[in-house]
């Protein structure tokens, strides 16, 4: 294995994933796994880039830390040349919580100072700029990320923001820097390296400036940011001789199907919206769950009613809404309950004979894999940008586990036609 992915969670460890497979266009990518959690054997010899998908980047900050010290053990007993720490390309966390120390760590066992954070993914709208983060020409903290449940996203300057989660100062490469070359690159981070900023906010506004940063970090041992920074790895491996340029198959996945929804982002409410128009759809109400009047059997009585016809169950509240929610129940409590009910859900539709499944929402999607296990993933064509499907041999399943801000206005209708073989 060349390279090693640890993701803090499921629906970004798929868009990395997605990122490494394709390469840059022309070129091909590595030939790569997902897996859910640290594995307990050795990878596919054939494997080229692995990724470790844990729900590591809402627990608590030791907890995060250890998982994904175990994660890095794994890939480098697999022989991995170089790590990366993906995280989300809205840079998804609070004043406390945990990309500052993960990132700090996995530096420290890797002995490097200096080490690229960049969550830029620009095909998304996701840019930085004087290590500010913006959401297309917004400001991160007026893009909806400010009131997100879990982590709110109240400040732009991801600098400052880092600064308060971690034990030394955070440096920044500006544009300036990064649109002189990977060279000038390089020796900017020495120098941060030399002034204690173990990691570094890196500018970057389009796809070249991010392969100019992966042609910078070609030899580094370690590299932090969304799916994004991972455009330009693949071709320093195929440049060194170590791969060949892997192009993805996928045969497509018939059978029953089924889509569960639990992101309140704008993206997915208004794809629930479109999809409500021409599809079955079931509301799932917080109160109901929290009161133990709706559970999985609900939801997997309605899926099987309307097999054929692509139904949705959802919980998808407004922001006024969630919040609503969590001060009668407690943030916790609300997550706890709804994450366990998708992923039981999920469980059964999977060994009642559902073979394509969609799954919107980061935590949503953590909880659903975990329950299924899955084994080792395989990564076909792209759905939407940042979105492949996953396909699993273990389970006889396809795949698609979108963050809650991906996809195109009718995501949900195309995914399921993707995972039958039908990619428009």
């Amino acid at each position: 294995m060349l390279l090693g992915v640890i993701a803090d969670d499921f629906t970004g460890a798929g868009d990395i994933a997605n990122t490494l497979a394709k390469g840059l266009p022309g070129e091909g990518g590595l030939a790569v796994a997902q897996y859910m959690g640290v594995p307990d054997e050795p990878a596919n010899p054939a494997v080229e880039a692995g990724v470790i998908s844990l729900k590591s980047r809402s627990v608590p900050i030791a907890e995060a830390v250890a998982q994904s010290l175990a994660a890095l053990a794994w890939l480098k007993a697999e022989g991995c040349r170089q790590i990366v720490f993906k995280y989300c390309s809205t840079f998804d966390s609070t004043r406390r919580g945990n990309i500052g120390p993960v990132g700090e760590a996995l530096a420290e066992a890797l002995g490097v100072v200096g080490v690229i954070a960049c969550p830029a993914f620009p095909t998304v709208g996701r840019t930085v700029h004087q290590g500010h983060l913006f959401v297309h020409d917004r400001p991160l903290s007026e893009s909806g990320m400010q009131n997100h449940p879990l982590t709110p996203m109240p400040d732009p300057d991801l600098r400052r923001w880092l600064s308060y989660q971690t034990k030394g100062p955070v440096g920044l490469v500006p544009a300036a820097i990064v649109r002189q070359g990977p060279g000038a690159v390089r020796a900017a981070l020495a120098v941060a390296g030399q002034r204690g900023e173990t990691l570094v906010i890196a500018d970057a506004a389009t796809d070249d400036d991010l392969v100019v940063l992966g042609r910078a970090a070609a030899e580094a041992p370690l590299l932090t940011g969304g799916s994004g920074i991972a455009i330009g790895l693949p071709a320093n491996f195929i440049a060194a001789g170590l791969a060949r340029g892997y192009r993805t198959h996928y045969a497509g996945m018939d059978g029953p199907e089924a889509i569960l929804a639990g992101s309140c982002s704008g993206a997915t409410r208004g794809q629930v919206e479109a999809h409500a128009r021409h599809h079955p759809v079931l509301a799932i109400s917080v109160d109901s769950v929290m009161a133990g009047a709706t559970g999985p059997d609900d939801l997997v009585a309605f899926i099987r009613n309307h097999v054929g016809d692509k139904p949705l169950a959802y919980s998808s509240g407004t922001p006024e809404e969630v919040q609503a929610a969590q001060h009668r129940y407690g943030r916790e409590a609300v997550a706890e309950k709804l994450d366990g009910l998708f992923a039981e859900t999920a469980r059964r539709l999977i060994a009642g004979g559902v073979t394509r499944l969609v799954v919107a929402g980061g935590e949503t999607s953590g909880a659903v894999a975990q329950a299924l296990d899955l084994g080792e993933l395989t990564i076909g064509p792209e759905i939407d940008p940042g979105v492949p499907i996953l396909a699993s041999a273990r389970r006889g399943v396809a795949l698609a586990l979108k963050s809650g801000n991906f996809g195109r206005e009718t995501f949900f209708s195309a995914a399921l036609d993707a995972l039958k073989g039908d990619l428009a």
